[in-house]
């Protein structure tokens, strides 16, 4: 039998031929991945918010604008290939005939016109060989076209070629051009502003429908593919510098991404926002408020879903171009809240009395701080549940004190993570007045601990395309979450930043702190000669803080918490309370209850010895005057008058004085003098003052 003839030919040879076979398609094949890694590099790097809007957008590296789309309008499709392609669909990636058309015009002495297929030209502009058309070019441009179309639909290629085509004026693609020369979407594009864009490929800078040249091509060119063409329409459009997206705090912030990424923001929500920060800002711009801030944090992911640091980015005015929701400033009775929490940990509650009078402070300055509330005025006896509620200044004051400054800072700087911009025994009971410094961001943050059950977690921005999702805020270091305060207490506070009624005193039964919803706590802020403006607040689906006022500095007219951030924040709230991030989580309140002091309803915990944190205050509150350190110049007939807010026995060294709320004591010698006042109930309080010489 015959041996069939293959069988004779040598392995060798059969070995030989399959590799002649076989390693084209795999280079074809490495080259096609190579295209379409050349074509993702090209798009332009963009931070996206949470749905996928552009908030900005960087330059390519070709130095060009662009975003991808993934697909097109099929009747864009149908007319870009054949203005550019008319045998797309047929070749697989050269077009022979056309080729050949070219060659005979080449000889002629003509411009060999478009020979080039869509494919050909997408390998042409991901090689960047626009400007550099050498034989060579051509032929690697014709083998990359050969791969695309070996692996890749013609779907797959008319898009890509759609969105990387270059379109004049450092933008590429065809829905950023659509933008740039008609300020709308190219689905929304009529016909004759369709083929103004598609004529703008063959010579994008001189023939944009920037330029006069445009209409003329444009008509010609509508008339080759029979598409109706209005004139009245094809007009020039204005010129402008191309000016991609960019989110004004991101830039600030040095915050940007080397490929793109998604944040956890919502832009929309921000626009919305700043439009109402800058209708604010006009409204109070008499009073002398000339920017603002706010932040908002979607609960319980610590997402940062609004970050706005100016009411106007474009804004000439001094101050306008600062970052505000990153610049620290006073942060005014915000603080409080804090204050309090530390109060309530060390066995403080909400029911505790606390005599709001006159008192002196030393401080380390050497001068006596002599706290005075916001409104000037004392209100005697009440509890701290009034206190908080109505942000009075003295009280807090005694709370800070009770807590002790050491602690407080330790709270601060270990438990928080806070970076004050000086050391915080600069500030001591200043503390408790607002003199604390601190930006809207870094606040924020802390704030959440309140709707967290005390626990401090990072804060969001980055949901992909980075490292690390976690952002660091501007005067704070936190690298894992931590518990920094006991959930009962956490809830003590809440309860009284709930509590809308106590708070009539101060701030009235209309205000801006009253919401449609009552699943939330607020705290206004105010710092020295009304310089800020701030409110913060939250509910267990997101937190706000707002800053109002003057980066420069300038004190506005009589502008509280309560009526400049007041105002953004209560329309920040509704705007969040009517949207999809409102989940109506209620606030959690179950580790405390309503109790009974004294015959009082108040709040506190189940099962605890009320009489036991009654009057941890209430010692020193006995003696009005004098005050612990005073000193008085010994003469002939000194007299120093002491005040009791009830009837007491005074006692000098020991030594009785007399009975009841007002006597006075004429020190016999200079010296030292211990003077004790004993209340019937058996409280008692002493205080130290000193008696000197003339000299």
């Amino acid at each position: 039998m015959t041996r069939r003839w293959w069988k004779r030919i040598p392995f060798w040879y059969l070995l030989a031929a399959g590799f002649f076979l076989v390693a084209p398609y795999f280079a074809l094949f490495s080259f096609n991945q190579y295209l379409l890694e050349r074509y993702a590099a090209l798009e332009s790097p963009a931070i996206l918010d949470r749905t996928g809007a552009i908030i900005t957008l960087s330059a390519n590296s070709k130095g060009q604008y662009g975003r991808y789309s993934a697909s097109f309008p099929m009747h864009v499709k149908d007319i870009l290939v054949k203005k550019e392609d008319r045998f797309f669909y047929w070749h697989i990636g050269v077009n022979p005939a056309s080729n050949v058309r070219a060659l005979y015009r080449y000889a002629l002495g003509y411009p060999a016109g478009g020979a080039s297929t869509i494919s050909q030209q997408l390998v042409k502009n991901v090689l960047g060989h626009e400007q550099n058309r050498t034989i060579l070019n051509k032929l690697v441009e014709t083998a990359g076209a050969i791969s695309l179309e070996l692996f890749n639909s013609k779907d797959s290629i008319i898009t890509m070629y759609a969105n990387s085509v270059y379109m004049g004026n450092q933008v590429q693609g065809l829905d950023a051009a659509s933008y740039l020369y008609f300020g709308k979407p190219l689905s929304a594009l009529d016909n004759t502003k369709l083929v103004m864009l598609l004529s703008t490929i063959s010579s994008p800078s001189v023939q944009n429908p920037w330029r006069e040249a445009n209409a003329r091509t444009s008509r010609n060119l509508a008339g080759q593919l029979d598409i109706a063409f209005d004139p009245k329409l094809a007009v020039v459009t204005n010129a402008h510098a191309y000016a991609p997206p960019q989110q004004f705090e991101l830039a600030a912030m040095h915050l940007k991404c080397d490929s793109t990424c998604q944040t956890t923001l919502d832009k929309d929500l921000t626009d919305r926002l700043r439009a109402t920060l800058r209708k604010q800002v006009d409204l109070a711009w008499d009073s002398g408020a000339r920017s603002g801030a706010i932040v908002v944090i979607k609960l319980p992911e610590n997402q940062i879903l609004a970050l706005v640091g100016t009411p106007n980015t474009s804004g000439t005015e001094t101050g306008q171009q600062i970052n505000m929701a990153a610049e620290a400033r006073p942060v005014g009775s915000t603080i409080k809240p804090f204050i309090y929490l530390q109060g309530f940990e060390k066995g403080l509650r909400p029911y505790t009395l606390v005599n709001d009078r006159e008192y002196k402070f030393p401080i380390g300055t050497g001068f006596p701080l002599y706290p005075k509330n916001y409104d000037g005025t004392y209100r005697g006896w009440l509890t701290l549940h009034s206190a908080l509620s109505n942000s009075l200044n003295v009280p807090t004051v005694q709370v800070l004190q009770y807590v002790g400054l050491q602690d407080f800072y330790d709270f601060l700087e270990h438990d928080l993570g806070f970076e004050p911009l000086r050391d915080l025994d600069t500030y001591q009971y200043g503390i408790a007045l607002g003199a604390l410094e601190m930006d809207p961001l870094t606040l924020a943050h802390f704030l959440t601990i309140f709707p967290q059950s005390g626990i401090l977690r990072p804060l969001q921005l980055f949901e992909s395309g980075t490292s690390s999702p976690w952002i660091g805020v501007p005067m704070a270091h936190l690298g894992t979450e931590k518990n920094v305060a006991n959930l009962v207490f956490i809830q003590l506070v809440s309860k009284i930043l709930n509590d809308r009624l106590s708070g009539v005193e101060q701030f009235g039964l209309e205000s801006n702190l009253n919401l449609s919803q009552d699943n939330y706590a607020v705290k206004t802020g105010t710092s020295e000669n009304f310089h800020d403006s701030w409110t913060i607040g939250y509910t267990p689906d997101f937190a706000v803080v707002v800053w109002f006022g003057d980066p420069q500095n300038t004190q506005l007219r009589h502008v509280t918490g309560q009526q400049g951030a007041g105002a953004v924040w209560r329309e920040t709230m509704e705007m969040l309370l009517n949207s999809d991030y409102n989940k109506r989580t209620p606030l959690d309140f179950s580790r405390v209850a309503d109790v009974v002091a004294d015959g009082n309803l108040d709040i506190g915990i189940p099962d605890e010895s009320n009489a036991a944190h009654r009057n941890l205050l209430s010692d020193n509150a006995l003696i009005m005057s004098p005050q612990d350190g005073d000193a008085f110049l010994r003469e002939r007939n000194t007299t120093i008058p002491l005040i009791s807010p009830q009837e007491v026995s005074w006692f000098s060294n020991g030594e009785y004085l007399g009975k009841g709320e007002r006597i006075t004591f004429s020190p016999s010698q200079a010296g030292d003098y211990t003077i004790t006042a004993r209340a019937f109930d058996g409280l008692s309080a002493s205080v130290v003052i000193h008696v000197i010489l003339k000299q």
